[in-house]
């Protein structure tokens, strides 16, 4: 017997980065992933003149692929593999942690003075959670145009169409847009769960509003949906198989067991493992105190 198809909307929680106000929907209390998804912080629109709104020290990840998907600005990420890369709106960054790796994220000197986008995480399964790891920079995804709005594929596969960002799970990764008083109809693998996050606009699933600032699980066992939008609007999409059991997450760390994310943090500590952010001027992040409370759960 098939489950019932879920709505269910989650709020999310406000913090800063610098002088970056974040919106952090992924993990909640109630929803810690939707299908490999484990994290989804939304920052900006600012407009800025001087200033220099990302600043992002070196710092550390494991065990999973950071996707940052820019809706405006510039950004330039430097790595301790000695990648560099200069992001534009509409271009993706995906770096694939697997062991260790460190990295850095800042405003170039030269910029719009504008800033908005998307920072998530992708959690790797076990087989590949200590893979090497890697940089992808994609400067186009594909995009396919429909009567009221259009699909930009990040991640997977829609319409037809498939990113080619590198992926280790079942997945799809989407950036929807809907013109004023349209309408859009998407397809789903009834075998994903799937979630929204309006970006900009008014919107509507089915009879119901979504709103601003929080995460909408809109679970499996569906083979498509429709959105409706008062006035021009963006979405994302996010889903994939739900993983068998669910990560271990602390500070940039994904993992299985406390262990192996308190070996990360003190590898970090003495300098060992993720090697080091020389295109960076400046010190690296400390990692904080991992508290024992969170060892014993």
């Amino acid at each position: 017997m098939r489950r019932r198809p879920t709505l269910e909307s989650h709020s999310a929680r406000t913090t800063e980065l610098g002088d970056i106000s974040i919106v952090r929907a992924l993990p909640t209390r109630a929803r810690r992933m939707v299908g490999p998804w484990c994290f989804l912080d939304r920052y900006g629109p600012v407009n800025f003149t001087s200033e220099k709104p990302m600043d992002v020290a070196p710092h550390p990840h494991m065990g999973l692929q950071t996707v940052a998907w820019l809706l405006d600005g510039e950004i330039v990420h430097n790595d301790s593999l000695g990648c560099e890369a200069l992001m534009h709106a509409g271009q993706l960054n995906l770096m694939t942690a697997g062991k260790g790796i460190a990295h850095a994220e800042e405003t170039p000197k030269r910029n719009s003075g504008r800033l908005s986008g998307l920072q998530l995480w992708v959690a790797l399964p076990d087989e590949h959670q200590r893979t090497d790891p890697l940089f992808d920079h994609y400067a186009s995804l594909p995009e396919v145009e429909l009567p009221e709005g259009k699909v930009i594929v990040v991640l997977g596969e829609m319409f037809g169409q498939r990113s080619p960002a590198r992926s280790f799970s079942p997945i799809i990764g989407a950036e929807l847009s809907i013109r004023k008083a349209g309408k859009i109809t998407l397809p789903l693998k009834r075998d994903f769960e799937h979630a929204l996050f309006v970006l900009d606009g008014e919107v509507t699933f089915g009879d119901e509003p979504l709103r601003h600032e929080m995460l909408h699980y809109i679970g499996e066992d569906r083979d498509e949906f429709e959105l409706r939008a008062s006035e021009d609007s963006r979405v994302l999409l996010i889903g994939g198989e739900a993983f068998e059991r669910p990560v271990l997450m602390w500070w940039n760390f994904v993992g299985r067991t406390h262990e192996e994310l308190a070996q990360a943090r003190e590898d970090w500590e003495q300098h060992r493992r993720f090697g080091e952010v020389s295109a960076y001027r400046g010190p690296r992040m400390t990692a904080p105190e991992m508290l024992s409370t969170f060892l014993s759960r």
